[in-house]
């Protein structure tokens, strides 16, 4: 999988991936069917307001005594036969893996999907290090033959068109030119899987919740891959991020059925898999990660965001990501959520995240464990400016709207002007590489009074 090296303003890569209409139209709708999915979920039971606040809750307290149930959870995990690991960066959580790997002379790997390992770019690391490693979920599998990043953290290959995907497989399959048939591409994809399946030396999953009071944790997915990843090699790896934890198994039930129906409007996964301690002669060992979870706990402002299940139904009703693509945003985690951690690990590098927002609420709105999401957004607006990662155009357009709105006769006179001047210029003028809002959008019609003229002359009548 590439990773950029090079980052780019979120609006410089949105002009590339608008400039395709027909994806753009295409991959805007498709995430709206599943947002309306969502609604038609979350509907169907007349509890759903209550299972959100449970959920908000209990997450809340657990990271107030985040500390205490990581212990608890080693413990116990520990008790039944795990072995787990503590990693401070990516760098530690990605060399664990591979000593791990290399201690049982394996070669080969399949891996479920886990966004924890894109975060730590695992599967890179592994191949410079001569380890096959193979991701099993179908649309991280397509994602992965292109050489390129998941675009959403639920369906990673969501902005890939079926002809797209039939291509690909030609190439690397040997399947028909030009099929695009679902059920003859994803045979055709089963056959070449279950042979890596097969041959699997370690197997890797993410971890969707895991349990303090037991020591277990849960892996949810539709394919049934992560379950068979991990019962063919002896060996299973769970790479998760001290977040995930929740107190105690009875807690599941909440975050179960909120998780599924608000990422694809399914009431429930179609495998949810415990996993208590390693298989018979087998090995687990659990990986936790922190990369800076500790220190956005320790803000007041953001530690909220930690409370994420990774659902992705912020990006589904996102209005920027879904005319946008989940790559313009550069980040493992792309949408409102991912413009949030993002800037709290390298607010330089990703300034322009908290601004890929029109700050609707809607991500808000529909958030399961009910994060604050435009509103840390917003704050995040401020922590950008306040640490002087603005670009100096919107700096030095700032300062120039904050003299003209803080003059009423300046701010008078040039709406006059503008007014009478703008339909009279040539259209090259108005529409240019220096006009970033008119790149997708015309400029209505300049109306012949402005309101406080208006105003005004209605209070004469």
């Amino acid at each position: 999988m590439t990773q950029t090296s090079v980052h780019h303003e979120h609006a410089d890569n949105a002009t590339t991936f608008v400039a395709d209409d027909s994806r753009a139209h295409w991959h805007d709708q498709s995430l709206w069917f599943i947002r309306t999915k969502r609604d038609k979920a979350a509907a169907s039971l007349p509890e759903w307001e209550e299972l959100r606040e449970r959920a908000s809750a209990i997450k809340l307290h657990t990271m107030s005594r985040l500390a205490d149930y990581l212990e608890e959870f080693e413990r116990n995990a520990t008790k039944m036969g795990a072995t787990v690991h503590w990693a401070r960066t990516p760098a530690e959580h990605n060399q664990i893996v591979l000593d791990i790997i290399q201690k049982h002379g394996a070669k080969k790997v399949v891996k479920s999907k886990s966004m924890l390992t894109e975060e730590c770019h695992l599967n890179p690391f592994l191949e410079r290090n001569q380890i096959e490693v193979v991701d099993t979920d179908l649309g991280e599998w397509i994602v992965q033959l292109r050489n390129e990043p998941p675009s959403h953290i639920v369906m990673p290959a969501i902005h890939i068109k079926r002809a797209e995907i039939g291509e690909l497989f030609h190439k690397h399959l040997g399947t028909d030119k030009g099929a695009t048939d679902p059920p003859y591409l994803v045979n055709a994809a089963r056959d070449e899987l279950r042979r890596k399946f097969l041959n699997a030396d370690v197997g890797i999953t993410g971890v969707n919740f895991a349990l303090a009071d037991t020591g277990g944790f849960v892996v949810c997915t539709n394919e049934g891959n992560a379950d068979l990843g991990v019962s063919l090699p002896k060996v299973h790896i769970a790479c998760m991020g001290i977040e995930k934890l929740i107190p105690r198994g009875a807690d599941l039930g909440v975050f179960l059925r909120l998780l599924a129906r608000s990422a694809t409007g399914q009431p429930i996964t179609t495998y949810t898999s415990h996993f208590h301690g390693p298989m018979r002669g087998g090995e687990m060992h659990i990986v936790l990660l922190d990369n800076g979870r500790s220190d956005i706990l320790g803000s007041p402002d953001f530690r909220r965001s930690l409370s994420c299940i990774r659902c992705g139904a912020c990006m589904n009703t996102c209005p920027v990501y879904r005319r946008s693509g989940g790559h313009s945003y550069e980040t493992t985690i792309p949408g409102p959520i991912g413009s949030i951690l993002a800037p709290s690990r390298d607010a330089a590098t990703h300034h322009s995240l908290p601004f890929a927002c029109s700050l609707c609420g809607s991500c808000s709105d529909v958030c399961p464990v009910k994060i604050d999401l435009h509103t840390q957004l917003l704050t995040w607006r401020r922590e950008i400016a306040v640490r002087g990662h603005l670009p100096w155009t919107k700096r030095a357009s700032m300062k120039f709207a904050r003299v003209l709105l803080g003059n009423t006769w300046l701010f008078g006179t040039s709406g006059r002007i503008g007014r009478w001047l703008l339909p009279k210029l040539p259209r090259f003028m108005v529409y240019n590489r220096f006009n970033v809002w008119g790149k997708q959008r015309e400029l209505p019609p300049m109306p012949k009074q402005s309101f406080r003229e208006l105003y005004r002359q209605r209070m004469k009548k």
